[in-house]
């Protein structure tokens, strides 16, 4: 893996940058068996590596110390169907857009045009009311969450091969999961369970939560070379003026703001940008974290192993250091950790 000096602009950085080797047997293709049984690779602020597991985290965590959780639920995105001329489509639901409406995702030999019908999961018709960009528009008989949650599919990433089943349907949710609309799970969070929260809180750990519904742009590759060119997708996200108050509160006590996952990251940030001082902000967010950016509200990270060349490589090398990171993966790959989704975590300390 090739990272160059932190210092450099963006307009220097290229994809190959944030490349690094991974043998594909350790992609995990299933959760471990309990949330808090996978490890957690700890990278502290001096740059040191700790070899642990998940349920010591409360170890690494101080009193006054807040966490910040994205509570976004994943929906039942995926329908397959097919067309009046009889050719198979399939539906990634994007994002709903009003009850009966939403913007998907839709793969077909050929594009239907506006006004055609489709036929979803052998259930239901909707119509294709024109295009957004890539996105297709289609109208719902009826509403949308209520016809994903009875036809659909869980979403699992493309690098996961099983078809899903119901124990997806419980494990790619986070336990605190509670507002729909994410095709993606924040899934930093899938190793908290209640009784890992509950330890949390009666050791002095604060909790907010934040929301950030992920969509499928984040398994999208970057297909410029040149980061500068780079059009991020956009999401919609939500900073409550509860968690506003609540980092003023941890910070005045001394505390840090632990972002679960690098979308709690991305509403904190992007809210930042939007507003300083931080105040309760609803909008969506095309937020472009790399290397230079300079962070106001996140002071250490949990989060999961993640693609290379994506995003989100970038976002943690901007975070903890473009060598620590690359020390990090290293010695991850290494040592036979778990990536990716289902796989297992990091704990990030500036």
């Amino acid at each position: 893996m090739r990272f160059p000096n932190p210092v450099l602009p963006v307009q220097d950085l290229t994809l190959d940058d944030f490349d690094y080797d991974l043998p594909p047997e350790l992609i995990a293709q299933t959760p471990a068996a309990d949330r808090t049984a996978s490890r957690l690779l700890h990278l502290d602020a001096q740059g040191g590596l700790h070899d642990r597991r998940f349920a010591d985290l409360p170890g690494l965590l101080r009193p006054n110390d807040l966490l910040v959780f994205n509570d976004t639920r994943v929906i039942k995105a995926r329908l397959f169907g097919e067309k009046s001329s009889g050719g198979k489509v399939e539906v990634l639901v994007e994002r709903i857009t009003e009850p009966d409406r939403a913007l998907v995702h839709l793969r077909a030999s050929k594009s239907p045009k506006a006004g055609a019908t489709i036929r979803l999961a052998g259930a239901f018709d909707v119509t294709m009311l024109g295009r957004e960009g890539d996105l297709f528009d289609l109208r719902f008989p009826g509403p949308v969450l209520e016809l994903l949650a009875e036809h659909g599919q869980t979403p699992l990433p493309p690098y996961i091969t099983h078809t899903p089943d119901t124990g997806d349907d419980a494990r790619y949710q986070t336990v605190y999961a509670r507002e729909p609309g994410a095709v993606a799970a924040p899934t930093a969070g899938l190793h908290f369970d209640d009784a890992l929260l509950e330890t949390l809180r009666a050791q002095g750990v604060r909790t907010a939560f934040v929301t950030l519904h992920v969509g499928a742009g984040t398994f999208l590759p970057v297909r410029v070379d040149k980061l500068s060119e780079h059009v991020m997708h956009s999401e919609l996200y939500t900073l409550p003026q509860a968690t506003v108050d609540a980092i003023a509160q941890a910070r005045a006590a001394g505390g840090r703001v632990v972002a679960v996952g690098t979308t709690s990251v991305r509403a904190l940030e992007s809210a930042a940008a939007t507003h300083w001082p931080l105040r309760e902000t609803r909008g969506d967010t095309r937020l472009f974290i790399t290397p230079g950016f300079e962070f106001r509200v996140v002071d250490a990270l949990i989060t999961n192993f993640h693609l290379p060349k994506s995003t989100l490589m970038m976002l943690i090398s901007a975070f903890a250091g473009m060598d620590p990171i690359r020390r990090a993966y290293a010695h991850a790959v290494a040592q036979r950790y778990r990536f990716f989704s289902y796989g297992d975590a990091m704990f990030i300390e500036r």
